[in-house]
């Protein structure tokens, strides 16, 4: 049986016409079970408006895996660089919150995508011509890291959005006012998310602003809370 497994494992991912990505193959016991050790923990709703169907969050934890993975910069080079997503978009659609964008595999993202991974991403600046040459190549730079980073996981312990208990390390740098917008890459214009909830915040309908104390406060959705009264995350520490 063991054999059988050996010969039988693989992994196929297929590109569908509608931009979505089939995942298919067969797992042995071990990687299944390194697999299930991996997501599981990531699993759990994040907070009581989590309602995400069991699906779709064993779909989120994979995701967050391979962020934190990628995060290490333990990965092996691929083409001489280290692993990364490279995403091409037009810079004035980008700033008028219209700007599709296209990864290096092909696929398309959405504008609400592109923006959400350019809010903590190594990002690689390409200005392209009418016929789409590259007219000039930026430097790589990362918008959320070092000094200003460790400031947020003091200030915000882990996912800020309320009744989140993802810790740091599975958190992006979001910016409360969008880079793209002009907002600055400071500590009382970034928050710590966790991938879940910096979709939800990138949807638009939940607003962030900063306390009275320089912390940040969400306001809810009017159809969750018509009175939007401002919420804090009190997991990791009590406010």
């Amino acid at each position: 049986m063991e054999e059988r497994a050996l010969v039988d494992r693989h992994l196929t991912l297929s590109d569908q016409p509608d931009g979505q990505v089939r995942v298919s193959g067969r797992l042995d016991g071990e990687t299944a079970s390194l697999l299930r050790a991996a997501i599981e923990p990531l699993c759990a709703p994040g907070g009581v408006d989590d309602d995400r169907s069991p699906g779709q969050r064993r779909h989120d934890a994979l995701a967050e895996v391979c962020r934190l993975v990628l995060r290490t910069g333990d990965l092996p080079e691929h083409g001489g660089d280290r692993p990364q997503l490279v995403v091409t978009v037009a810079l004035d659609p980008l700033l008028n919150h219209l700007g599709a964008g296209t990864l290096d595999t092909g696929l398309r993202l959405t504008p609400d995508a592109v923006r959400r991974i350019a809010c903590d991403a190594a990002v690689l600046p390409a200005v392209l011509g009418g016929e789409s040459q590259v007219l000039d190549l930026g430097r790589q730079r990362r918008l959320v890291t070092g000094p200003l980073r460790r400031a947020l996981v003091l200030r915000d312990g882990g996912c800020a959005f309320p009744g989140c208990d993802r810790p740091p390390r599975w958190c992006d740098g979001h910016h409360i006012r969008h880079w793209s917008d002009g907002g600055p890459t400071r500590l009382d214009n970034a928050v710590l998310l966790c991938g879940h909830h910096h979709r939800v915040v990138h949807q638009g309908e939940w607003t962030i602003r900063r306390g009275a104390d320089g912390r940040p406060e969400f306001l809810p959705p009017a159809w969750l809370d018509p009175q939007r009264v401002a919420r804090r995350n009190v997991y990791h520490r009590r406010c």
